[in-house]
């Protein structure tokens, strides 16, 4: 390098100039002096240390404001409050709108600031920039009422001039509900005055205007119930309700649906359809459309749709039930005088008289076969061919024609051929005439062509005649137990009486011979076994040998088959006949139901007891005799103690020969030691000789 270079002194001598103008120009005192507020700061203080609010090296002047004033760089960032609303581009220059090195007097927050910033203050600044809707009482306080600072010239210190008030009424005022009300003030009082209810934002729910403009808050919302002032707030609204719930609804719940579809909303919602908001009460004039007329199930069509309201609906009516009577369109009656003198109150065409008539005229009537065929009685066969009137006579002048309580049944014109059996028979089995089970009773086996032939397929004998024809029965024609009569009786029978044959009917015994002789006709017996009754309760119609419900063995004898019975054969006790007796048994009865009855006592009688043997003492009946239930203990007179418990029972019980056989002693035997053992002295206790 060439130190003698024009160049290089040049260059130099540059640097040194540039350095000695920064050092310089560093080293100046202030344009001014700074705020009080800012002044109390010892960095600030005197003007020395500009890069403390202008920024140094690696700063600028934005960022040193905010480090200081938190409160501020936090609107920003949140973008709430006033500067955070300005705008985050705005809020940064900070030096726009609060200039400094006025002195110490100098206010940084003034009307210059809030112009730059494009509002208008501080007396006439509009809060609702802030979040804070400000009206009535609120505009005439001053400033200072809620800004404490707002006209200090210097602030005090760690005071702030706007910033840090909350917008809830409780922050200014006490509250009078001491907490009890989680809504807001605002909803219930205005800025106007606290006594001032209002109901802001209730038109949401219901608009408080006609009828229910002047209603008290507490008469919807009493205390202590779900829909209290108290409960609401902190996200709960309560549970909707709909005008029923206050309301009682005169309308049936059909009309209230209808209207509801009509109008396209809910059930709920349907009563403003007719009844508006507007409306005082509920008597209001509606608007009643033909539409919305229809909805009650009465359409206004010919010739009602010339009619007025008043001429069904009378207007002095004392309640709505009397002026609306829910008269359907079908409800002559209602308006019109009956010439049937109220026959058709009740029945298939019961207050219906379109059924028989037109809408338009009630002559000549349109009552056919086939209205005749839906009442009680149809036309069928040799009816269709009789006039009206040889059943239903001229009535007396003044009287209407008889439609109703005139013959219908068959016994009311024709002579009772069964002497009047169903009828009883009704009355005691099904307690009840048989008119009432059967009012056409006859048709049920007669056509109304001709009574001669009877349909005996249709005929249910179990019914009718308290005997259910099955198996053998079924099988059999009606001839077997009705003998024709050789001569027809008054009423021109042929079909003859079971009772003038077999006598009257008492079950099974009345035709068939009891081959048990009553024996089960005892009263300990069962009188029906799972609703059988009589022979039925072990026998079925088709053949007395079958038993497909089983024989309680137990039940009907008072022996029940166990163990080695139970697999024996029927014949094993019951021997089978070579021919049967007079009842038509085929089975012989069997010996008895002691053990002894049938089989031998191989103890050849020495547990008999007032000249019987009971068995089952030690033997379990039934099963095998050579398990045996024998406690010595308990059933003899010799108590088996430690020594003799182990002992086999053939060490004492042998066998002996009794005349042609060989049984095992068990009484009478000796049962004292010396029986046994042979020894009367103890050698323990031998005496001493005198």
């Amino acid at each position: 390098m060439n130190v003698r270079s024009p160049k290089l002194w040049i260059g130099l001598f540059s640097a040194a100039a540039v350095l000695w103008i920064v050092a310089d120009d560093m080293g100046r005192t202030s344009p001014g002096p700074v705020s009080t507020v800012h002044g109390r700061i010892a960095e600030i203080d005197g003007g020395a240390s500009c890069a403390q609010c202008h920024g140094g090296w690696f700063s600028d002047m934005t960022t040193s404001c905010l480090a200081c004033h938190e409160p501020i760089a936090s609107q920003i960032e949140s973008g709430d409050g006033l500067h955070g609303r300005l705008g985050e581009e705005r809020a940064r220059r900070c030096a726009e709108c609060h200039s400094e090195h006025h002195g110490g007097e100098f206010q940084l927050v003034n009307r210059r600031s809030f112009a730059v910033a494009g509002l208008q203050g501080p007396e006439g600044f509009d809060h609702a920039f802030v979040g804070f809707e400000m009206a009535g009482k609120h505009l005439e306080l001053d400033c200072t009422k809620c800004h404490e600072h707002a006209d200090a010239v210097v602030l005090p210190e760690g005071a702030h001039r706007y910033i840090g008030l909350e917008q809830s009424c409780a922050s200014c005022h006490d509250d009078p509900h001491e907490g009890r009300m989680q809504i807001g003030c605002a909803k219930c009082h205005s800025q106007e005055s606290w006594d001032q209810l209002g109901s802001l934002g209730h038109e949401e729910f219901l608009p408080l205007i006609g009828g229910h403009a002047e209603v008290g808050c507490r008469k919807c919302h009493e205390k202590d119930s779900a829909q209290s002032l108290e409960s609401f707030g902190a996200g709960r609204r309560g549970a909707e309700r709909a005008c029923a719930t206050c309301h009682d609804s005169p309308h049936a719940e059909s009309f209230i649906a209808s209207i509801a579809r009509l109008e396209g909303t809910s059930d709920a919602a349907s009563c403003v359809q007719c009844h508006e908001h507007e409306h005082l009460t509920f008597h209001d004039e509606v608007e009643m459309t033909p539409e919305r007329h229809a909805c009650s199930g009465f359409e206004l069509v010919a010739p009602h749709d010339a009619a007025a309201c008043a001429d069904c609906h009378a207007e002095d009516a004392a309640t709505f039930a009397l002026r609306y009577p829910a008269r359907g369109p079908n409800d002559c009656a209602k308006c019109h005088e009956d010439p049937h003198g109220g026959q058709f109150e009740s029945g298939p065409f019961a207050a219906s008289c379109v059924e028989c008539h037109e809408r338009t005229q009630f002559e000549p009537h349109a009552f056919s076969v086939e209205h005749h065929a839906r009442s009680n009685f149809e036309l069928t066969g040799r009816h269709l061919s009789l006039e009206c009137e040889e059943c239903h006579k001229d009535p007396a002048e003044g009287e209407p024609r008889q439609f109703h309580d005139i013959a219908q049944t068959c016994d009311d014109c024709h002579r009772d051929a069964h002497a009047g059996f169903f009828d009883r028979h009704a009355r005691a089995v099904h307690a009840a005439p048989l008119a009432e089970l059967m009012p056409d009773s006859c048709a049920g086996c007669h056509t109304t062509e001709t009574f001669a032939r009877a349909d005996d397929h249709s005929f249910d004998h179990e019914r009718w005649t308290g005997f259910a024809l099955h198996g053998a029965h079924a099988e059999s024609n009606c001839e077997a137990c009705h003998h024709p009569r050789d001569e027809a009786d008054v009423t021109g029978r042929m079909f003859g009486r079971v009772a003038d044959h077999y006598g009257e009917f008492t079950g099974c015994k009345t035709c068939h011979n009891d081959p048990h002789r009553g024996l089960f006709d005892k009263k300990d017996m069962p009188k029906q076994i799972d609703g059988r009754a009589d022979c039925a309760r072990c026998h079925v119609p088709s053949s007395f040998r079958a038993f497909p419900n089983g024989f309680e063995h137990g039940r009907w004898t008072g022996f029940e088959l166990r163990g080695a019975h139970r697999s024996a054969s029927c014949s094993a006790c019951h021997e089978p006949l070579m021919e049967a007796d007079s009842s038509g048994r085929t089975w012989g009865a069997a010996r008895g139901t002691r053990c002894a009855d049938c089989h031998t006592d191989p103890h050849a009688g020495q547990f008999r007891k007032n000249g019987t043997t009971d068995c089952r003492r030690c033997h379990d009946v039934g099963e095998t005799f050579r398990a045996d239930r024998f406690d010595h203990d308990r059933h003899s007179r010799f108590p088996l103690g430690d020594a003799h418990k182990n002992v086999a029972c053939a060490k004492c019980h042998k066998a002996r020969k009794v005349g042609d056989e060989s049984i095992v002693r068990y009484r009478p035997l000796r049962h004292q030691c010396v029986d046994c053992h042979g020894s009367t002295e103890d050698p323990l206790r031998r005496r001493r000789r005198r």
